[in-house]
């Protein structure tokens, strides 16, 4: 029986999530920042931190979620059913 990791499967998704949606936004902000007459270059950290926001956001999610079934009465589903 296969053991499932809730975590790492969101962790995984939110990756590649994160590497189509990355050189799509480069090239969008890019083209939209050709109208300015001052414009700034988009660096690398750029992206880091919104991925790194992301993961943060998919793990903190999926520990709620873990925490509020952990504490969960099963008498209290089971009757609502």
């Amino acid at each position: 029986m296969k053991k499932q990791n809730t975590a790492i499967d969101f962790v995984k998704l939110v990756g590649i999530s994160f590497l189509v949606a990355c050189p799509v936004a480069w090239w969008v902000v890019n083209k939209w920042l050709e109208d300015f007459a001052y414009r700034i270059d988009i660096q690398w950290w750029m992206f880091a931190v919104a991925g790194l926001a992301a993961v943060t956001i998919a793990l903190l999610t999926v520990s709620w979620q873990a925490i509020r079934a952990a504490i969960a009465n099963p008498v209290e589903s089971l009757r609502d059913e």
